[in-house]
Parts: C-alpha cells; structure tokens; sequence
C-alpha cells in the first residue's frame, strides 16, 4: 500500500526537480552552507511538488485511463481512493508549506505556491485544450531553483530571474522530445501537444529554437557574474552538443529513437548545469 502512494507523488519529478533545488540553494549560498535551512528548504518544497503530483493525478485520471504509460495507476484501478488522494495530497500540501514558511521566508513559501497553482491549476486544465500547455506548465517546472535560491537570499534579483528562464529554456525541448516519442499516447488522449496539433517538422524548429535560448542563458549566468568561466565553458559545449543533436532531428528516419536519444541528452545537460551552478563558487575561475 505504501508503494502505491509513494509513485502517486511522481517521486521521478521530486527527484529530478530536486537537483534544481539545490543548485539555486548553492548558487545564492556563495560557499556559506547553512545545514537546517538547506535540509527545511529540500523538504518543504519536495513535499508541496509532491501534494501537486497527487492532484494533478486526481485530475487526469479520465486521461490517464487511455494512455498506454499511465493506464495502471493507482488511482485509475482505484487501487487508492479519490477520498484517501486527496486527503494525503492535502496533508502532504499543509506540512510542505508548514516547513517553508517557518524555516524559510514568506518569498519562498509564496514562489512555491505559485510553482503548486500553475502546476496543479493551470497547467493540469490547459493542456487539455491548447498547444501552449508545455509553455505554461514549464513555469511550474522552473520554479523548484528559484525556491532554492531566495530562500537563502529573501529576495528576487537576476539571479533568481536566470534560473527561472534557464529551467523553461531547457523544459522546452525537453518535454517537446517526450511529446514525440509518446506520440501516441497523447493522441489517444487527445491532448494537443505541439507534436500532435502541429506536426514533428514544427515541433523540431521549436526545439531547436528553445537550445538556442538556453544557450544565451547560461551566458547571461557569467554576464552578470553569477558563474565564471569554467562554468560557461562547460555548459557551452554541453549545450552547442545538444544543439547538434536537436540539427540531426531534421533528417531523422526513426523519429522516435531520435527523439528518445534528445530526451536522454537534455537529462546530462540538466544534471551538469546543476552541478556546475553548485560548485562554480569553489572554481578558479
């Protein structure tokens, strides 16, 4: 029973949004490590984006039943109540944001919610009905560093603001590869992806597009002396990587495998950024 409720908290996306939380957390620290606020601050947010994932399954499971990924989950099998969902959702919610705003600030505990509305509200309804579903959504996805970040620094500055654009510039692309390698499912579904609304030849120009935008990101991190030059280079060289990789999905036979292996390459890229915005401040240069 405990394992049903565990994966009906998503704990993949807790833990890859996680490794965003610490980054902006060492990013804002500077080097000072403050142990009870990082360990306060990991799992108050990890549990609010946990109470989001059991809506956000409360909400879907009419389209979770006609995807192949998703058609055996708890709560479409009614293997968990829609009563017991919401009521662990509900509790995961309150002691998440009970945490934040006690050992944290007011800021942190209020970007966090905006993380949770998006993700929960507009994100869950809107992908239902329009194309822009993926944009929307990626505000939620990069609000995780941000929380990260002011709560060590209790305000909202560029650094703060470089984070959120990093995470949607690089959610983009990102989801646009899943949105092709489920293809069917979301068809099925009929959720109006990009990939399914407009077609893979759009839907790669996008991709390609948002790699360009997050390569000028991770510039802006040195521009505005967040991160030296290490740092840039290493993500420069990751990124123009993926760039060449997102090229090559023009001439694709199998989109599919293609689209698998560009989701894979943006999982490093993520995992490297994060690691270099942790540790840049301990770096020559």
């Amino acid at each position: 029973m405990f394992k049903r409720y565990y994966y009906l908290t998503k704990p993949g996306i807790i833990y890859g949004n996680s490794l965003s939380v610490i980054a902006g957390f060492f990013l804002a620290s500077k080097g000072l490590f403050h142990p009870l606020l990082f360990l306060a601050t990991l799992v108050g947010i990890g549990l609010v984006m946990a109470s989001g994932c059991v809506f956000n399954n409360y909400i879907d499971r009419d389209i979770d039943e006609k995807m192949e990924r998703t058609k055996k989950r708890a709560l479409v099998t009614n293997k968990i109540s829609v009563k017991n969902a919401l009521i662990f959702g509900t509790v995961l919610g309150i002691v998440g944001f009970g945490l934040l705003l006690y050992f944290t600030n007011v800021l942190t505990a209020f970007v966090a919610f905006i993380g949770f509305f998006f993700y929960v509200i507009v994100y869950t309804f809107s992908k239902r009905t329009t194309v822009h579903s993926t944009l929307l959504g990626s505000i939620s996805g990069a609000v995780p560093p941000v929380v990260g970040y002011v709560a060590v620094t209790n305000h909202f500055d560029i650094g703060a603001l470089l984070l959120f654009l990093v995470l949607v510039t690089w959610q983009m692309p990102h989801f646009y590869a899943i949105s092709i390698f489920r293809y069917a499912d979301y068809a099925a579904a009929a959720i109006p992806v990009l990939s399914v609304k407009k077609g893979m030849k759009e839907t790669k120009i996008q991709m390609l597009l948002y790699i360009l935008a997050f390569l000028f990101v991770c510039i802006l991190f040195t521009v505005f002396r967040l991160t030296g030059y290490l740092s840039l280079i290493a993500m420069l060289l990751l990124g123009i990587w993926w760039l060449l990789l997102s090229v090559k999905g023009f001439k694709a036979t199998d989109e599919k495998k293609w689209a698998r292996k560009l989701f894979g390459a943006s999982l490093l890229v993520l995992l490297v950024l994060c690691l270099v915005l942790s540790v840049d401040v301990y770096l020559p240069f």
